[in-house]
């Protein structure tokens, strides 16, 4: 049975979506910063830097599934997620600060990089997957999930565009600045202090509903058959496509960010004011999406509103990349160019997180149908597969900026006006190209969704029609029954 039956409670929502915050500080840091920073500044190879991102994804891939395993099969009274969301968060925000302020001799190496980047995405898995897994146990509404997703959504970007506001007025506030280390050591102090804020008291704010003692005691554990379970659940044929369409949109995502910095600078030839504003731009953007991505799942259904968006997202994206290469766009820096480009942004930006978070949403409705094969729910462990695709978007979206940034052969620290035309021009088609690819893939997956809403109800009806009392010893029953259960005394 879900947590809550019946309409979810306003506070409900806003303190479960605030977990995500933590989410947002690390996407932005990796998806507009860490680039730049490890390459223009720090003097790393972009290369090197993305080898190392594809290198930790390796170790990701190996490590991600089993924290969903042993997210689901934590057995406390404090019930499977809460005990991960209150420790988790302290070891991260040490790595955290670390990434921003490497603690290596001279300029970083491939395995330095390795190493900061895998503590960092484990230890925000161990926060972020516990917490996303209880979506489905605290809703089966098909509508109210969307709504928890929402809220999360909306959150973990106020986090993100939160850390790029302070980065363009405090931190890094003039494009000399963000060719300087010093700036990036107090952006990652805060960022830290920001996740364990946001983590730790998300938890707290929900435990007096999600600290219930899980109703089945999970079995002995052992390496084989938690790899067992892991394949099984992954081999879950509406996961496959998922995962096949949320994958590139992920990583056009994951690109489309980790390119900005270059872009802004060096094609639209952004003033300190236009940096500065960038972020308002994005979180207009973000409050169209919460506005409409309702509507959209109501009258169309998620997978044909995750299609829609990535196409739409990808028109509106590329228009004034290729009215700049036509001659036809106001001259860079201008404030012309600057306002034309950032009403494209808002509603490109808009329909890409549509599409995203339609896509994120639809693993919530795969527990059931895995549930339906196989008589185990297993929730975080497909959220950990999603967070998975997630940071192999990241991952693959920085990669795909550095091959871009290699190719285009732009050193580490050029000045705005240094760039040649030329090399401008190739970094114009190349993005173009290449996100053009990634929309369409993501659509044509995405679109092919195979469970719809009429499915869903269909299995929880049926679900709750056949529900057995759960099987539990006279101590469980004790516990249970126990009033300090349900406090955060342990």
């Amino acid at each position: 049975m879900p947590f809550v039956t019946g309409p979810l409670p306003q506070r409900l929502k806003l303190v479960h979506g605030f977990g995500a915050v933590a989410f947002g500080v690390k996407d932005s840091g990796f998806s507009f910063f860490l680039l730049p920073f490890y390459n223009l500044v720090l003097g790393v190879d972009a290369g090197t830097v993305g080898a190392a991102l594809a290198t930790a994804l390796v170790i990701d891939a190996i490590v991600d599934p089993l924290i969903g395993h042993f997210s689901d099969r934590t057995y406390t009274r404090w019930g499977r997620r809460l005990p991960w969301l209150y420790l988790a968060p302290w070891p991260l925000a040490l790595l955290w600060t670390m990434l921003w302020s490497p603690p290596f001799t001279g300029t970083p190496g491939f395995w330095d990089i390795v190493a900061l980047a895998v503590g960092v995405r484990l230890l925000l898995s161990a926060c972020e997957v516990p917490s996303v897994s209880l979506v489905p146990e605290i809703t089966d509404d098909y509508d109210d999930r969307t709504t928890l997703f929402r809220y999360r959504f909306l959150s973990g970007w106020l986090g993100g565009l939160l850390m790029m506001v302070l980065s363009f007025t405090v931190f890094l506030p003039t494009p000399e600045s963000q060719l300087q280390p010093e700036g990036y050591a107090s952006y990652g102090l805060f960022g830290a202090a920001l996740m364990v804020l946001a983590v730790v008291g998300s938890a707290a704010a929900q435990h007096r509903i999600v600290a219930q003692l899980p109703e089945r005691k999970p079995g002995r554990f052992s390496l084989t058959s938690a790899f067992a379970e892991i394949f099984d659940a992954f081999r879950e044929k509406a996961f496959v496509i998922f995962a096949l369409g949320g994958l590139a949109a992920y990583v056009l995502q994951g690109m489309t960010f980790s390119i900005t910095q270059y872009v802004n600078l060096y094609v639209w030839q952004f003033s300190e004011l236009a940096f500065q504003l960038y972020p308002a731009v994005l979180f207009l953007s973000v409050l169209l999406m919460f506005v409409i991505v309702g509507p959209l799942h109501r009258k169309w259904g998620k997978p044909r509103s995750a299609a829609g968006g990535a196409i739409v997202g990808m028109a509106f994206y590329c228009t004034p990349y290729a009215l700049y290469q036509a001659g036809a766009w106001p001259d860079p820096g201008s404030t012309a160019s600057t306002g034309l480009l950032y009403a494209f942004l808002i509603c490109a930006n808009t329909a890409s997180v549509v599409s995203i978070i339609s896509a994120t949403s639809m693993v919530a409705e795969i527990v059931e149908a895995y549930e339906e094969r196989t008589g185990q729910r297993a929730e975080g462990t497909f959220y950990a597969g999603n967070w998975l695709v997630q940071k192999c978007a990241t991952g693959g979206g920085i990669l795909l900026t550095s091959l871009i940034v290699q190719s285009i052969d732009l050193a580490p620290g050029t000045p705005q006006a240094d760039v040649a035309p030329e090399t401008v021009t190739q970094l114009v088609w190349l993005f173009m190209l290449t996100a053009a690819a990634l929309a369409l893939i993501a659509a044509y997956w995405l679109a092919r969704f195979p469970i719809s809403r009429e499915q869903h109800e269909a299995r929880v009806a049926a679900r709750g029609a056949r529900a057995p009392l759960p099987q539990s010893d006279p101590l469980d029953e004790a516990v249970r029954a126990d009033p300090d259960a349900h406090t955060i005394t342990p």
